[in-house]
């Protein structure tokens, strides 16, 4: 094990102004060139714009030797005790400006344990509840640090580091991070412009509390390999590096361009509003951010219960289509659509679909890997409010390649639509026809429809045989024939339409006269329409 250098990238994430490049600077040993806001404009602002990078390393604690492999990658080692196995801790300094929140999602999405920093004089503000919550979504491990310590009265200090730490430990308790460790420090003491020998506090228990081991990565020190996550500098002879604001080194083959990708979907449930079917998102997934619209599905409503499948999509399977992502405190009629509401009924009775998923479609075609995070919001949201503007969170299932997926691939999606439509017999012709109503408007072509299974309230399997007359009306033809119950309904108009002369049945026949059942009978057609479909069939089951 002598020489064994162990990474663990450590986001330190919090509201602007919590403190986040002080602490990381009282922490580091070592700093990369993107460390402490080292770059003009972040000077010149006086904020951090862009992700820094900076470590340092303590000796490996025990029980994490014993797991390690006795053939486990060795580095050079530098430091007072060469050869002793340690622990290399990467600071990943994240932006805490709110219209920055692309660059903190993306910070998040390489860190193995978040550090939230939280100023202890003001508590939970906007951006430190926005990092919470993409801590939620990107890492398993929360560390809360209480800074600027320094600035409480000394006689008030203790009561009031316990106060926030009770806060926190509230806010925390119906989180995935309910026990996290809250530790009360003091980055820079005296705030930034007093003297480098005022020296941090609280640091030292800081660094006890890490905890998760990832990869190997080396700051300033030879390697031959470096692995998902790790800081590595690479020298490029005879380049110009203000040519590259951020790419991406790949083996061949494990990155692909998309221009749409069907998603898992989850809402976030701080995110105030629906997620609706054709409504715009940014949405973060690899290191881009760019536009996509969104189309919600789910399953077929017989297989809401099925257990989630979070690694494959099943395009053998059937979906159905929704105006939005359903949720138990969905709002009725919140849409305006009657399948939306119908929709929201059930899930607020508790038949929400336990997987839902979602046809994402790009402004811009995206490099990304498959399987990798998604995160939606709203960038164009007033970063005053008091309000998430992260949406939804999922994984990349299945990326669509074809700049033309629409005709080649879409095709295959089998998404539908489920229509009902209802209606009233208007009367019989005899015991195996009668004629419909209201079913249709007058200007519908209703030789589409012909050949469609349509229900009686009564009981009786019809089926759409013509049009009839000219506004909208038709004719259903009964392969059973009408019960002995319907017929009873039915018998007044049968009577009357017996003693008819002809020619007063030829004038019924185009609507002039009408005589209507002793009770209604309502008819009701459902039937399915795939959304994909270029020829709009439509489908019922048989």
């Amino acid at each position: 094990m002598a020489g064994v250098r162990i990474n663990v990238n450590v986001g330190v994430l919090g509201h602007i102004d919590s403190g986040k490049t002080a602490l990381a600077r009282a922490l580091s040993t070592t700093a990369s060139t993107a460390a402490f806001d080292k770059q003009p404009q972040s000077r010149e602002r006086g904020i951090t714009l862009d992700l820094g990078f900076s470590c340092f390393s303590v000796p490996l604690p025990a029980r994490l030797r014993s797991a390690l492999p006795t053939s486990h990658p060795a580095a050079p080692e530098t430091g007072p005790e060469p050869g002793e196995p340690q622990l290399q801790v990467t600071l990943v300094d994240c932006p805490g400006h709110a219209s920055l929140i692309r660059t903190i999602i993306g910070g998040a999405q390489i860190i193995d344990l978040m550090m939230l920093v939280i100023d202890v004089t003001k508590g939970m503000q906007t951006q430190s509840a926005e990092c919470l919550v993409i801590g939620q979504i990107a890492c398993q491990k929360l560390i809360v640090v209480l800074n600027k310590t320094d600035l409480l009265a000394e006689g008030k200090k203790q009561a009031a580091i316990e106060k926030m730490t009770k806060k926190m430990q509230k806010t925390l308790e119906n989180t995935k991070f309910r026990g996290a460790p809250i530790i009360p420090v003091a980055a820079k003491p005296g705030g930034p412009e007093a003297p480098e020998t005022e020296a941090p506090q609280g640091i030292s228990e800081l660094i006890e509390v890490v905890k998760k081991v990832k990869s190997m990565q080396m700051f300033h020190m030879p390697v031959t390999s470096a692995m998902q996550g790790d800081r590595l500098g690479i020298c490029v002879t005879q380049f110009d590096p203000k040519l590259l604001e951020r790419g991406l080194v790949c083996a061949p083959e494990s990155l692909h361009t998309v221009h749409a990708a069907i998603i898992s979907v989850e809402k976030i449930p701080y995110f105030r509003g629906p997620l609706q079917t054709k409504a715009k998102f940014h949405i973060t997934l690899g290191h881009e951010t760019v536009m996509g619209r969104l189309m919600f599905f789910s399953p077929a409503p017989d297989n809401f219960d099925h257990e989630p499948v979070l690694n494959t999509f099943d395009f053998s399977r059937e979906y159905l289509f929704q105006e939005q992502y359903l949720c138990k405190d969905l709002e009725q009629g919140s849409t305006g659509s009657d399948q939306a509401t119908e929709k929201a009924v059930q899930a607020i009775e508790g038949l929400c679909p336990r997987q839902q998923w979602a046809l994402v479609e790009f402004e811009k075609p995206v490099t990304c890997p498959q399987l990798c995070l998604v995160i939606g919001f709203r960038l164009n949201a007033d970063i005053h409010s008091n309000m998430c503007r992260l949406a939804f969170h999922g994984i990349l299932l299945h990326g669509l390649e074809d700049k033309n997926y629409t005709e080649s691939l879409l095709p295959k999606l089998r998404v539908y639509k489920l229509k009902h439509k209802h209606g009233f017999v208007e009367r019989v012709i005899d015991d195996y026809s009668v004629i419909g109503r209201s079913l249709f408007k007058k200007e519908t072509n209703i030789q589409l429809f012909v050949g469609l299974k349509v229900h009686l309230s009564t009981g009786e399997l019809g089926v759409i045989d013509s049009s009839f007359g000219q506004s909208g009306k038709f004719k259903i033809n009964i392969p059973g024939g009408l019960g002995p119950e319907s017929k009873k309904i039915l018998t007044p108009a049968l009577k009357k339409r017996s003693r008819a002369s002809k020619g007063e049945m030829a004038k019924q026949e185009e609507g002039a006269e009408r005589q209507e059942p002793a009770q209604h009978v309502t008819l009701s057609l459902s039937f399915k329409r795939y959304v994909f479909d270029t020829h709009k069939h439509m489908v019922q089951s048989p």
